[in-house]
């Protein structure tokens, strides 16, 4: 039985009724926004004239992005010139109604619009307003121009990744933002707990998120070992382990892994071999081992390298394409993808990667064409037919 027919018919919105103002753009606050759209919010995405900048990012169909299409699905679109005395005061009365608002601005813009925090919160002091930013909302780095690349580059990111590289010297370029995503992730969380806060206080309050600390979060043990003299292994424990048609990656983490990875080896002297018995001593040979695994894994093919691996409870796995990663049986047991329609046809996305028993967390079928809901909202707030709120560009980014 799948995970999600377990209360079919019975499961709700967790957060069905909470209105959440998008005022993000790029990855980082849309993701978060994102999930909070999938976990039943009614999301009302702000957008200039021209549009949010990722409605052009490919892949592109009739004009449609399907990657923004992956961020936004779910949310309302309203547009709005900030800068404009009507549009302020459409956010302020807007805001009046909402429970949440999400922001990735550099610092100091929304204070300069007179929508930041302590303005917004005299006319609701019940919302939970979420600053994502490359360093934080103050301090010495705060208004310095941040996107994921820069701050995988600022946070150390990429050299404690390059000290994984064998004989190279020149960090990776940057291609999959870990940071948007971390932080995004980071950002709904933080408004998660501040959502059940204000159920014992009634009030809401600030959160403010900075990409740099979420990337620091990932790097556990070069953060440990930047405060004391660790002796780096001489080969990195986890790498690709060549076989006779490609690579596979093998992670050994226990006493149980190392003991049966030496019996598929054909190497059971290896696991009272002092070079290897215990921990320490073991991650300073490790080069070692790794040569007795290739020894017995460059005979085989990747297929039954794996099957020898999988009977004997070793962690392990082919090096696969996402195009590979999506066509896994796994993903569709677990309907990790849902089919969701714009003006360019129907696509796919990925559903929130965990499940609930008792609450719907799929996501919305449809996309809002730019400025979709403008008039509906206009029409909601009581601002007049005729204000010039649809019309500029929005503020600066972060």
């Amino acid at each position: 039985m799948q995970l999600a027919d377990k209360h079919e018919g019975t499961t709700t919105k967790a957060f069905a009724g909470l209105r959440v103002l998008d005022f993000s753009t790029t990855i980082a606050g849309p993701h978060c926004a994102r999930m909070l759209a999938d976990m039943g919010a009614e999301v009302i995405k702000i957008e200039s004239d021209g549009g949010e900048t990722m409605r052009t990012r490919p892949p592109l169909r009739k004009g449609c992005s399907t990657a923004f299409g992956q961020l936004n699905v779910g949310k309302k679109s309203v547009v709005l010139d900030l800068k404009s005395e009507d549009g302020k005061e459409a956010v302020r009365r807007l805001a009046a109604t909402a429970d949440i608002l999400v922001e990735n601005f550099r610092p100091g813009v929304m204070r300069r619009l007179r929508l930041d925090y302590d303005s917004i919160r005299q006319v609701n002091p019940r919302l939970i307003y979420c600053s994502i930013s490359g360093y934080g909302q103050t301090g010495p780095s705060a208004e310095l121009p941040a996107y994921a690349p820069v701050i995988h580059a600022a946070s150390g990111y990429d050299m404690a990744h390059l000290a994984y590289q064998p004989g190279r010297s020149r960090p990776d370029y940057c291609g999959i933002y870990h940071a948007d995503v971390l932080t995004g992730t980071y950002g709904f969380g933080a408004i998660a707990s501040a959502l059940y806060q204000r159920s014992v206080t009634g009030l809401g309050q600030h959160i403010d998120v900075s990409m740099l600390e979420s990337m620091l979060s990932l790097t556990l043990t070069e953060l440990q070992g930047a405060q004391f003299a660790v002796k780096p292994p001489p080969r990195p424990m986890f790498g690709p382990t060549e076989t006779a048609s490609g690579y596979v990656m093998i992670t050994v983490a226990s006493e149980k892994t190392f003991q049966a990875l030496m019996q598929v080896i054909g190497r059971p002297e290896w696991i009272s071999d002092p070079r290897f018995a215990a921990y320490a001593a073991r991650r300073d040979n490790w080069a070692e081992v790794m040569d007795g695994v290739e020894t017995w894994s460059r005979q085989l093919t990747t297929d039954a390298c794996l099957v020898a691996l999988g009977a004997a409870g070793v962690p392990a796995s082919a090096y696969r394409t996402v195009s590979e990663a999506l066509a896994d049986p796994q993903l569709a047991h677990r309907q990790a993808l849902s089919s969701v329609q714009d003006e360019g046809g129907s696509f796919q996305v990925l559903n929130l990667p965990f499940r609930m028993s008792g609450a719907d967390i799929s996501p919305a079928k449809t996309m809002a064409v730019l400025g979709e809901h403008t008039d509906a909202l206009r029409d909601e707030i009581g601002l007049a037919a005729d204000a010039s709120i649809s019309t500029g560009k929005t503020a600066e980014t972060g």
